[in-house]
């Protein structure tokens, strides 16, 4: 295959160049022999070496082992930014199990879909106040059998950890689960095409779906990005200081920070949440180098109002991803900063990895970028997805490379929906410019990408239907000025209901969903559009409010 793109590559890297896979294990054990004492990961101000991450990660493996929590089990990974979360993620991976990611914003309805959809009977969680009552409340229900509790106190001072907790048989600490548990002669085989991941995500409609992703395609993520950077690492030949404070629990963060930067032998300034001033510090008085982000951090630091007088001289590189940038907000951020923001587009199903921007590239506003190596993106038609579309014309995004998802957890009668081949229909549209450079003008259904989180409309409308006074709603995605997209209910009242207000909806909602997934907005209306068979249409309300007068 012949890519146009190429001409644009950083120096010495080709398109069609191979892209190396192993287990995920294997890829710390590897750096805690090359890095050794070297600083994986700061943490409330505590660095962690390389090989003292890649011992607690054995010890952990050696749990999982003795309590028969190996090949073919699910493990829930319900944590935060903590040392806990690489501790057990490369820790049940080593004993052969599957992880699936439990995000603490997810809600109620969202938790029990992906425990029960995965069979993970299993959680690993901390002992914090914004998490563990919500682990006992799925134990409660009989969702899940087993509760390990990770004390966040053990990494430092801890913010908003329970005073105690109810230790039922049920429930143990790391500590105890951990306990003697005597690492093996030899460590369970395991393939390159076993499942280590169950990503949930929405893609296009309904409740989440779990990616599969296997060792092969999260190494494969690792290795793509690896390559792409190659020549820009040898330039530099330095330990990269990486500020994280995306969510590890996400796939850009999990590939892209955690394990890309352990195989560089990079420090990890691993930070629980997104703190302004705690990221600034991070780069004026730590000196850290690369800061990936996602637009609606990028916002908060070009609002900064001293942005221009603050020294941001020690980043090398930094980034967006997530949900599109804003043009507007990458060009505020040169003009203040004299630093260029990059960003690039992947998902889920890919690992993460699709296309970036090179470093030196011309600019091209509105664009993702080029594909990476080893990863192949055509553009089809909407009506016909065998049929490749020319450089300029607007079509579905599909895309194949060995770090896109063999398919769904328990969806296989779905496949043809989502592959032609081995070729993955993303959903996203968009066309090729005749230099290989991509864009984006839209999705094909109906995900809200809201401050780089995946939002669900057809999830939020199950909760507001447990709304006594909704006859009926449809929630479809608006502009936000920080989140890039948040979610307006358009609701129909039941006879004799009184209208209420977005905060009395907000709050009834609150737990049902996440924080990310509540309406910022509210509209009752008196009759929602249908299609031609009686189906509700989100399609037809778009139409609909398109034809208002401005």
């Amino acid at each position: 295959m012949q890519y146009a793109g190429e001409k644009f590559y950083p120096e010495g890297v080709r398109w069609d160049e191979p892209i190396a896979v192993g287990l995920v294990p294997a890829l710390l054990e590897e750096s805690a022999r090359k890095f050794g004492d070297r600083a994986a990961i700061e943490f409330r101000d505590r660095q962690i070496s390389y090989r003292e991450l890649n011992a607690k990660v054995a010890q952990a493996a050696a749990a999982y082992l003795r309590d028969g929590l190996a090949r073919g089990t699910s493990i829930g990974l319900f944590l935060g930014n903590t040392p806990d979360h690489p501790v057990n993620f490369f820790g049940a991976l080593k004993a052969g199990a599957r992880i699936v990611h439990l995000s603490p914003l997810d809600g109620e309805i969202t938790l029990k879909h992906k425990l029960t959809d995965s069979g993970a009977r299993v959680v690993v969680t901390s002992n914090l106040s914004s998490i563990f009552p919500r682990a006992l409340e799925l134990l409660d229900a009989g969702i899940i059998d087993r509760i390990i509790v990770c004390e966040d106190e053990a990494w430092g001072e801890a913010e908003n950890k329970l005073a105690s907790y109810d230790k039922r048989p049920a429930i143990v600490t790391y500590a105890e689960f951990n306990a003697e548990a005597r690492l093996p002669a030899a460590w369970p085989a395991v393939e390159l095409d076993d499942v280590a991941l169950l990503q949930y995500t929405g893609g296009t409609t309904g409740l989440p779906k779990g990616a599969m992703l296997t060792h092969r395609n999260l190494t494969a993520a690792v290795s793509i990005r690896e390559v792409w950077t190659r020549s820009f690492r040898a330039k530099r030949n330095v330990a990269e200081r990486v500020i994280c404070a995306l969510p590890l629990f996400h796939i850009y963060a999990l590939t892209l920070i955690l394990m890309k930067r352990l195989r560089y032998g990079d420090l990890i300034s691993l930070h629980q949440r997104f703190d302004l001033e705690g990221i600034m510090r991070d780069i004026e008085v730590k000196r850290a180098t690369v800061f990936p982000g996602v637009p609606t951090m990028w916002i908060a630091i070009t609002s900064l109002p001293d942005l221009d007088r603050r020294d941001l001289s020690s980043l090398a590189y930094c980034s967006s991803g997530g949900a599109p940038l804003p043009v507007e907000v990458g060009a505020i951020f040169e003009r203040k900063t004299g630093l260029r923001l990059r960003s690039g587009w992947g998902m889920t199903e890919t690992a993460s990895p699709g296309t970036t921007h090179p470093s030196n590239g011309p600019d091209k506003p509105g664009s993702i970028g080029l594909m990476l190596p080893g990863i192949e993106i055509d553009i089809v038609a909407h009506d016909d997805p065998h049929r490749v579309l020319p450089a300029g014309e607007v079509g579905e995004l599909r895309i194949r490379g060995p770090n896109v998802t063999r398919g769904y957890w328990n969806r296989d009668e779905g496949r043809s929906e989502w592959f032609i081949g081995d070729r993955f229909l993303t959903g996203d549209i968009g066309y090729m410019d005749a230099d290989g450079w991509f864009y984006l003008v839209d999705r094909k259904k109906d995900l809200i990408i809201s401050g780089g989180f995946n939002v669900y409309p057809q999830l939020i409308e199950q909760a507001i239907y447990t709304h006594p006074d909704v006859k009926e709603v449809l929630v479809v995605g608006i502009p936000d000025e920080y989140r890039g997209e948040a979610a307006k209910a358009y609701i129909t009242l039941r006879p004799d209901a009184a209208r209420f207000s977005i905060d009395h909806l907000r709050a009834f909602l609150t737990g049902k969903i996440g924080k990310h997934e509540l309406p910022a907005e509210l509209e009752f209306i008196d009759e929602l559009p249908r299609t031609n068979v009686g189906k509700l249409s989100r399609q037809a309300l778009r139409d609909q409010l398109s034809s208002r007068p401005a």
